[in-house]
């Protein structure tokens, strides 16, 4: 291939490559219309007749179909492509909404928020990350995913605003109503954008698109989900996600409240969005970081300065200097950054140790941890205040949580799949890097 010809090439897939990673982008500042869930319960009106308890369930069912339909959606974007898989739920995610937005029963929420919408995120959020990824070399994986997730957490800085100001102006339900319209138009439009490269594709040194081959070996691409539920790495995986990704979606879906009950405080909305900012940020940060300081050195830094975080909200009472509005602030972006590392670091690692021939179900199966997570801890929390008219309990067990992965991170060791026998070393130019990717 002349150089001439190769350079055209290079540009041809750097531009396809930037197209798919910000549509995808796009289509995750979307489907963020779940971590405005503490505005849109705030706002529910006490002639409902919701408990706190009630008000948690149609989050954490969201959560929990979420992460289900992660591995669905992952099993089909692998089949037929992320465009037609994204599609599908950003259909699911309208539909959701707007079910919602025409009942004012627990049930109705439940179903229409909790498990259409849920379900569509996952479709939605599955499709996003391995087409962007695929366009990429290894050294940038944790970027690329950063970019890419970072959208979902950066949501809330204009959805929980947005959200405020149309329940101040149009009432509850027609704010749903809205969004749910709006987002299906802008999940469909962006998903059309969505495309893996249709050729194998071998990176260079220098981290650019060289010519297009067919690799001669392959080494840890081919980890089948059955192969990989067979290692121990899984469910260490498993446990960490769980724990770091349910103490962040416990505050987030709780901090207009925590705000208002133990601040005294009405800018839920205001904390909601700094924490955003923080988990957009912190999702991109994580992400670059551990590609150069390595993904276990970045969980466990990212853990324990979650506990200290999360143990520090639990002393933010009014009155005291951890209760002022910027130090809350302080806290709120700091939580957002250490939960939204989960989402950069996590699909990072299971496509180093795992591959990317079955990343979207392999990822979607390790994902079903945040769904439990958020889950578990979001309704215990709502359940806890009920009992004890306080969050204190929720934040110490979060807290003993984050410790525990922590620790796991010590026990975190690749998977033999994932390391390269020295024959086929051997076998590649160390001035290059092999990316292998499906055919579209």
């Amino acid at each position: 291939m002349s150089r001439k010809t190769q350079s055209s090439e290079e540009r041809s897939i750097s531009v396809s490559g930037w197209t798919v990673t910000f549509s995808a982008l796009g289509i995750n500042l979307a489907l963020g219309v779940l971590y405005s869930w503490s505005v849109i319960s705030k706002g529910i009106p006490a002639s409902w007749g919701w408990g706190e308890a009630d008000k948690s369930w149609p989050y954490s069912i969201a959560c929990l179909v979420f992460s289900i339909f992660m591995v669905l959606g992952g099993r089909l974007q692998d089949k037929i492509g992320p465009r037609i898989t994204a599609t599908i739920g950003g259909l699911l995610v309208g539909v959701g909404l707007i079910i919602a937005s025409l009942t004012t029963s627990l049930i109705g929420f439940m179903v229409g928020f909790g498990v259409l919408a849920g379900a569509g995120i996952g479709f939605g959020y599955a499709s996003a990350t391995p087409p962007a990824v695929k366009w990429f070399p290894s050294a940038k994986t944790g970027l690329i995913t950063g970019i890419v997730v970072s959208g979902f957490g950066l949501a809330s800085v204009y959805v929980a605003p947005l959200a405020q100001w149309l329940i101040g102006t149009q009432g509850l339900q027609k704010t749903i109503l809205i969004l749910g319209i709006a987002f299906f138009i802008m999940v469909v439009g962006l998903a059309q954008f969505l495309r893996v490269p249709h050729k194998v594709l071998q990176f260079s040194k220098r981290l650019g698109p060289a010519e297009v081959f067919k690799p001669k070996i392959t080494r840890h691409d081919d980890v089948s989900p059955k192969d990989m539920l067979k290692t121990s790495q899984f469910y260490i995986l498993w446990f960490m996600y769980a724990c770091g990704a349910g103490a962040g979606l416990m505050i987030i879906s709780k901090l207009a409240a925590i705000a208002k009950q133990q601040v005294g405080i009405n800018l839920g909305f205001m904390l909601v969005a700094v924490l955003a900012i923080g988990n957009g940020a912190g999702r991109i940060i994580a992400g670059s970081v551990s590609d150069k300081m390595g993904r276990q050195k970045t969980m466990l830094i990212c853990f324990v300065c979650q506990a200290i975080m999360v143990f520090l909200l639990s002393r933010s009472t009014t009155g005291t200097f951890l209760g002022s509005v910027p130090v809350l602030a302080l806290i709120s972006a700091l939580i957002g950054a250490n939960y939204g590392a989960n989402l950069s670091l996590f699909p990072s690692i299971v496509k180093d140790y795992y591959g990317l021939k079955n990343f979207g179900v392999n990822y979607g199966l390790v994902f079903t941890a945040w769904g439990m997570g958020g889950f578990m801890l979001a309704l215990g929390a709502g359940r806890l205040y009920d009992l004890y008219h306080s969050y204190n309990f929720a934040y110490y067990g979060a807290s003993v949580l984050l410790v525990l992965a922590a620790a796991t991170t010590f026990a975190l060791r690749a998977p033999a799949a994932a390391k390269q026998p020295a024959a086929e070393a051997a076998m590649i130019n160390p001035a290059e890097e092999v990316s292998t990717v499906l055919p579209a």
